[in-house]
């Protein structure tokens, strides 16, 4: 029996120049999400929690807070992009491109554009990415820049992480 490990994410060697990664987890926004975020964060715009005020917005209904769309489309990008990451470095050029609602679903899709070795780190490279975020119908919602300091392979302080038995699982229990 061989132990494998699950992903661990993309250390630096591993990204490429041009690269495109579409990444696996769409998120399907709730009311709830959106309601909670909106008041968890002190967002005081009542498009995000009021449905009868949005009602008689040129929406006609409740926008999802951008914010919580941003944070969703970076969070499903993490596994690709930053699992092995030392740090977020910057967010630029962040735009909102088409209005989010309650119900759609998101899904995030990003190219590699830059990277260069870290000149104060030497366990870690800089690598520079742009993502968009698209609902369900294929219609861009967001999209940025972001630089993120990632680990070489085997510099990461997560390798002998998880602990281990005296003697592996068994396959046929």
């Amino acid at each position: 029996m061989t132990v494998k490990p699950g992903w661990q994410g993309r250390f630096y060697e591993d990204f490429e120049v041009g690269d495109v990664y579409q990444h696996p987890l769409g998120r399907s926004i709730t009311e709830s999400d959106n309601v909670w975020f909106t008041l968890l964060t002190c967002n005081t715009n009542m498009m995000h929690f009021n449905n009868h005020y949005a009602e008689r917005s040129e929406f006609g209904r409740a926008l999802v807070n951008s914010t919580l769309s941003l944070a969703i489309v970076l969070g499903e990008t993490v596994t690709d992009v930053s699992q092995q990451a030392v740090a977020n470095l910057g967010l630029d050029e962040v735009r909102f491109t088409h209005p989010v609602f309650v119900g759609d679903t998101l899904y995030a899709e990003t190219v590699v554009l830059a990277k260069r070795e870290s000149a104060s780190r030497p366990h870690a490279g800089i690598v520079t990415v742009r993502t968009r975020g698209l609902n369900q119908a294929g219609d861009e919602c967001l999209r940025f820049h972001r630089n993120v300091m990632v680990y070489k392979r085997g510099r990461g302080h997560d390798e002998g992480l998880f602990p281990s038995e005296p003697e592996p699982m068994d396959p046929h229990p």
